[in-house]
């Protein structure tokens, strides 16, 4: 005879990879955050102030 079919039943481990999908999503968005922050430095480093500001004014200037 036919088994009722249980929605309570679940495989094991099913739901473990969206657990772990969160936390990884996080820990991407804060290493991009730093490789940025950390790119930005290395060119204010590099080409100075005068010119690091020149560019922000003129990309705040094209937008307006």
């Amino acid at each position: 005879m036919a088994q009722p079919i249980s929605t309570r039943q679940r495989m094991p481990g099913m739901l473990r990879p969206a657990r772990r999908i969160g936390p990884a999503i996080a820990v991407g968005g804060v290493v991009l955050g730093a490789a940025i922050l950390l790119a930005a430095l290395a060119l204010w480093f590099h080409y100075g102030t005068a010119v690091f500001f020149e560019m922000i004014a003129s990309g705040i200037a094209t937008c307006f």
